[in-house]
């Protein structure tokens, strides 16, 4: 594994802190040690007696909240600002900012809730709830729930499997991987019949109002 030599000497020179500090920065998309892999080899070590399982998966489990609330935060004070004043540029404009919001209960807390899971959603799923001025409350809830599960799962790997932890680690990956795909294949299926079922009822009424 790529990052397997860098993630073995930062939990040799910093402990513990890889944890605190490092998932925190993976949400905040700076992955370094990458988030998946630090829980993995945090499962194994703990496994192999080098760290005690249950103040390992305590100091993980507040690092993944801590780094998903940070980008909450930075997403609630400063989103919306920058949208309000360079929205049309980026054509983003709080018009649709506002239909989002409305929206989100919909689908968004069970984005929020396997966001852990799905590199690239995590890193920007805490902006983006923030953005949109999404509660607090309503936000924690999901968020903080689903680090429980990705905490555990991941760190289940490292410690259930031991000395094989790799393979079942990658084995994992690709199918995460493969998963987040077909969701991409589906979504972009959906909106794009969605978007010709629009343009097809707007050619309607102009035939209608034309006639």
């Amino acid at each position: 594994m790529k990052f397997l030599e860098l993630v073995e000497q930062l939990f040799a020179q910093y402990g513990y802190w890889v944890l605190l500090i490092g998932l925190p920065l993976d949400t905040i998309a700076l992955p370094i040690p990458p988030g998946n892999t630090a829980l993995t080899y945090t499962g194994y070590l703990s496994y192999k007696g080098v760290l005690k399982p249950l103040p390992a998966m305590a100091v993980a489990y507040a690092g993944a909240c801590l780094g998903m609330t940070i980008t909450y935060w930075i997403g609630y004070k400063l989103g919306t600002p920058l949208v309000e004043r360079y929205g049309k540029w980026l054509f983003f404009k709080p018009e649709l900012l506002e239909k989002t919001r409305r929206s989100y209960g919909k689908y968004g807390n069970k984005i929020v809730f396997i966001s852990y899971f799905v590199p690239g959603i995590r890193q920007f799923i805490g902006y983006f709830v923030g953005m949109i001025r999404i509660p607090y409350r309503s936000f924690a809830l999901y968020a903080y729930t689903g680090a429980g599960l990705w905490v555990s799962a991941f760190f289940g790997i490292g410690y259930i499997f031991g000395e094989q932890w790799e393979i079942v680690y990658t084995m994992v990956e690709q199918y995460l991987m493969y998963t987040f795909m077909g969701l991409c294949v589906v979504l972009t299926g959906f909106f794009l019949l969605k978007w010709s079922i629009r343009l097809k009822t707007r050619s309607d009424k102009f035939k209608q109002g034309a006639e």
